[in-house]
């Protein structure tokens, strides 16, 4: 059950840095309510699950072999540290328009869905990141057990997506510059921390 919650955790922080998808998930709320400010992440979170299934179907077969676990293993952590240390030095360059106005529904999902599948890195980050969890899981734990852990970052994506939603609608005039300063130095730390365990892990296989 740790390991679950610590997956969702992982989730989380994957999904907190303060970057494009937040920043528009930030405007959205406060512009035209909670349901906009959602569906921008759900359709981010679409765009995730497409990556996750290719990277999943790609790289399944291949991942038991040492050289390739130790090498997903190093790729996440070096982008989880990097993304970790670039939401640190950019924490406080996120803005917010307050200006009201109001689009149909379907529009945020797709500016969610299409602003995160266009990302070039964003395939990148999810071999890295995914990858290191096929690398970590496949072989000790099973297919069974590596359906539960991608479920588990799912759900911490989709609990971000709701809580940012939330605070961007209904807590407008708390949205404050240190808020969203907390939380971008918060996910970062999260960030780097998971890419030291990812690295550890990868020492652990290469020696």
């Amino acid at each position: 059950m740790s390991v679950f919650l610590s997956y969702i955790l992982l989730g989380l922080s994957l999904a907190a840095p303060i970057g494009p998808i937040n920043a528009a998930q930030i405007e959205k709320g406060i512009r035209s309510g909670f349901l906009h400010s959602w569906l921008i992440g759900v359709g981010a979170m679409a765009a995730d699950i497409v990556y996750m299934l290719i990277v999943y179907i790609g790289v399944v077969k291949f991942i038991d072999t040492p050289f390739m676990k130790t090498f997903l293993l190093f790729f996440g952590c070096f982008i989880l540290i990097y993304t970790g240390i670039e939401t640190l030095v950019n924490a406080s360059d996120v803005t917010v328009d307050r200006t009201k106005k109001s689009e149909p529904l379907f529009k945020s999902f797709l500016s969610g869905f299409f602003m995160s599948i266009s990302n070039p890195l964003t395939i990148l980050f999810w071999l890295g990141i995914y990858g290191s969890v096929l690398a970590e899981t496949a072989s000790a734990y099973g297919h069974r057990q590596l359906m539960i852990y991608s479920t588990a970052i799912i759900i911490g994506l989709l609990i971000w997506d709701i809580a940012m939603a939330s605070i961007a609608s209904s807590f407008k005039k708390f949205l404050t510059s240190g808020l969203i300063l907390f939380i971008s130095v918060l996910s970062g730390l999260s960030l780097i921390g998971f890419g030291i365990y990812f690295g550890i892990e990868a020492i652990k296989v290469l020696f």
